[in-house]
């Protein structure tokens, strides 16, 4: 069972890995477009529901750079990078080649001094604010700000505010704290440093794309994340 379970992570990704990363950014446009022609009304749930629906798209698209940096989105390495920049500009001007580099440092090196993810204090407000700040940059907010001034002439600033710029900063709190956070804090005796979720597949993916299978990704790092949840089969 588990040999075969082993086959079927190591098969070809393509093209699901590409509609599913399309499908992502699709959705991430089609929802903010929607959000941003959106009457803003404070007692109207569905205000609410986007929110949380362009936060976890925000996060989507972080996965899908992430993957790409495992180079899992597609085995055409020009194109599987391409989307993975692409999706990382679309979140806030990431530049994926910023991330790149640390993140597999983050794989060599977890839970110490050379972990660009890691702080020692384990306090999640110092932890946090040190995530921010090694992946933020002057061009970054440069940009944002070039953006938000050429938007606000086609969409009301409040619809900006709610559907373009919070669900980015609630998304990153959602890939630190389910991503980072949680999985790394204190002491994990096994080789990753990592601790995971119980299996529940749906809580998984609400809250960060199975990513809070953590161990089972740094076990199985070249998994997408939309076959990360059959790893949970082989790490039990």
């Amino acid at each position: 069972m588990k040999i075969s379970l082993k086959r079927q992570l190591s098969t070809s990704i393509d093209p699901k890995g590409l509609i599913i990363a399309f499908s992502i950014i699709l959705l991430w446009f089609i929802s903010l477009i929607f959000l941003l022609n959106l009457q803003v009304d404070y007692s109207n749930p569905l205000l609410y529901l986007g929110l949380f629906v362009q936060m976890h798209l925000y996060t989507g698209l972080f996965i899908t750079a992430h993957d790409a940096m495992h180079g899992v989105v597609t085995r055409n390495k020009r194109l599987n990078h391409f989307i993975g920049g692409f999706a990382a500009m679309l979140f806030s001007f990431n530049f994926y080649w910023k991330l790149f580099p640390n993140h597999h440092k983050h794989h060599m090196h977890v839970a110490t001094a050379d972990d660009p993810d890691y702080h020692s204090s384990g306090k999640f407000i110092p932890w946090y604010l040190s995530f921010l700040l090694s992946y933020l940059s002057f061009w970054q907010f440069l940009l944002m700000a070039i953006t938000f001034n050429l938007l606000k002439l086609v969409f009301p600033i409040s619809n900006l505010v709610l559907f373009w710029m919070l669900p980015a900063i609630l998304s990153t709190l959602q890939l630190f704290y389910f991503g980072t956070y949680l999985p790394h804090k204190g002491k994990h005796s096994n080789r990753h440093h990592s601790g995971t979720l119980k299996k529940n597949h749906f809580w998984a993916f609400i809250t960060c794309y199975f990513f809070g299978y953590h161990f089972e990704h740094h076990e199985f790092p070249n998994t997408p994340w939309w076959r990360l949840w059959k790893t949970k089969q082989l790490s039990n």
